[in-house]
């Protein structure tokens, strides 16, 4: 009789069929692309690279952080950051590509809301012009009303994208002390002031982040030497077109995605 041996060869039989299906199950998730959603502001979307994907308002850009991290992960990038978008944008117009699939989404969002860009430029009009006062009231809104508005956003993105990896990507400090810009005024004292509220901003937006367990990718570090003025500079002092101005360029949009990139 040879049953045993029969046996043993449809054994061996199954044996292969079911590594087979394990093999191509396993090869079939890990070639699964990951979903990636980019939420934010200008800073998300790329402004100061001067190189955008299209005419759009958006001025999203292919060196843009998303972008650089969407490359070096495979992800497939819905890329809704926007220039000029605040908090309220966000929620009203940015949420639309979330799902329970979605795997990771980025944003970097709360700038806008301080009125940011118009305390920058009355800081940078001549004497005897002063923006003390512009920056004392962002600060205040920072602390009091911010707050508020980002916890809006991270239970709108946490309820969208239940499943989601989530980080939070604050802000760098634009500046280090020097006056190399002669068409600009902007004193040492009043750069200091201004990153004080940047570092004001930065801590109110990571503690936000953690309370929701988020990731907060914390950039201020990394663009430590690389202000305006610095002799590498990865944010643009006044430009033109304007917009570009106090904006990361290329190297820091690389210096942004190095820092986020240890997050994924």
């Amino acid at each position: 009789m040879s049953y045993p041996r029969r046996i043993s060869t449809m054994a061996a039989a199954l044996l292969a069929a079911f590594v087979t299906v394990m093999t191509l199950t396993s090869g079939a998730a890990q070639a699964q692309t990951l979903e990636y959603v980019a939420l934010g502001d200008s800073y998300a979307s790329g402004v100061g690279t001067r190189d955008y994907l299209d005419d759009s308002d958006c001025r999203r850009s292919d060196a843009a952080y998303p972008s650089l991290l969407a490359e070096a992960i495979g992800a497939d990038l819905t890329f809704a950051a926007c220039s000029g978008a605040k908090t309220g944008d966000v929620l009203a117009g940015q949420l639309g590509g979330l799902s329970s699939s979605t795997d990771l989404v980025t944003i970097t969002i709360g700038g806008n809301d301080t009125g940011w860009a118009g305390v920058v430029q009355q800081c940078a009009y001549p004497y005897p012009w002063t923006c003390t006062r512009e920056i004392d009231a962002a600060e205040a809104f920072v602390r009091d009303v911010l707050p508020g508005r980002l916890h809006e956003v991270y239970d709108a993105i946490e309820a969208a994208a239940p499943n989601a990896d989530v980080i939070v990507v604050g802000y760098p400090l634009l500046f280090n002390g020097e006056q190399c810009n002669a068409i600009t005024r902007i004193s040492p004292a009043e750069q200091a002031a201004l990153n004080d509220a940047t570092d004001l901003l930065g801590d109110v937006i990571g503690t936000a982040a953690r309370a929701h367990g988020f990731q907060y990718a914390d950039v201020r570090a990394a663009f430590d030497g690389h202000a305006v003025c610095d002799d590498a500079e990865w944010i643009n002092g006044l430009s033109y077109p304007i917009r570009e101005s106090y904006h990361p360029n290329k190297a820091g949009q690389t210096g942004y995605f190095d820092v986020v990139d240890d997050y994924v």
